[in-house]
């Protein structure tokens, strides 16, 4: 599944800062773009736990090169801020994260000047993305919620600037999280019931996360919890990093495949260039092809 990304020559801008008063760490971003084309989509990407704005460089490379303009931030659990599970600062994390989004869409403009990129980004179509805890945090931005330790919906963090968004590997449900999670992720307890932005959500059919007890079906929560419009793409082999989506031979990837991060993030860019109304083909040849090697869904 290719079809969705034409080759084009990218160039990245990093470091970039972006305003964050009261963070504590300044919040940088790293901007990744096509050397030619106008009118380009943007999609903000929230990395997995303790990454950076230099991991994912096999979908944010591969986005840009399908005509997105794509924004990575380093959020405060990054392993460069040495901040760990014990760290009194690690339960609030999940809000910084959030807060790191808003800051980024907010200052938009402002990044894109800074990349060179004003003039050729399209700022009327916006996308979040994210991978595991990311995806977490992306999903807030499109309606989700978290619940609070008496089971009812906390705030609304949905930004009106984004339009649609892409879940890779997102946790589901806090109903049954592993004592461990339940101790240490007190906060990974998603409502999808108001997430009403369009998103794909991308999941792994040996992703058995042991942060939950139910096994790989947790991880397609987002879409059946969620009102429409939503899809889903299941991957039957893969695991939590699908491939390696982080990076080629990192440590936390057992299922290192470059074809399935390829699939992963061909079928972002085809579902945006959907959704968006820009070029409706690359999607319909990924929903028509999998056969066995992923399979399709919508409501």
């Amino acid at each position: 599944m290719s079809s969705a990304t034409p080759a084009r020559r990218i160039a990245a801008v990093k470091p970039i800062t972006v305003p964050a008063p009261g963070r504590g760490t300044d919040l940088l971003v790293k901007v990744t773009a096509p050397l030619t084309g106008h009118d380009l989509p943007v999609i903000v990407f929230s990395h997995g736990n303790a990454w950076s704005l230099d991991g994912y460089g096999p979908l944010a490379d591969r986005w840009a090169a399908a005509g997105f303009v794509v924004v990575q931030p380093t959020h405060l659990d990054s392993r460069r801020n040495g901040i760990g599970w014990d760290d009194p600062r690690f339960p609030t994390i999940w809000r910084v994260r959030i807060a790191d989004l808003h800051a980024v869409l907010d200052h938009l403009g402002g990044i894109l000047a800074d990349a060179g990129l004003e003039t050729r980004a399209d700022r009327a179509r916006v996308a979040v993305a994210g991978h595991s805890w990311g995806a977490q945090t992306a999903g807030t931005l499109l309606g989700a919620r978290v619940l609070d330790a008496d089971g009812a919906p906390g705030e609304d963090f949905s930004h009106p600037a984004v339009t649609a968004g892409a879940l890779v590997a997102p946790a589901g449900t806090g109903d049954s999280l592993t004592p461990f999670a339940a101790e240490h992720l007190p906060f990974s307890r998603p409502d999808f019931s108001a997430m009403t932005t369009p998103a794909l959500v991308v999941a792994g059919g040996r992703d058995d996360s042991p942060l939950s007890t139910r096994g790989p079906d947790w991880i397609t929560d987002a879409y059946h919890l969620s009102p429409s419009p939503k899809r889903l793409l299941t991957i039957p082999e893969g695991e939590h990093t699908l491939g390696g989506v982080a990076g080629e031979a990192v440590a936390e990837t057992t299922d290192e495949d470059p074809a399935r991060v390829a699939l992963v993030a061909d079928a972002v860019a085809a579902y945006l260039l959907d959704v968006f109304g820009l070029d409706s083909a690359p999607w319909a040849a990924l929903a028509d092809g999998g056969g066995d090697a992923w399979s399709v869904v919508g409501k």
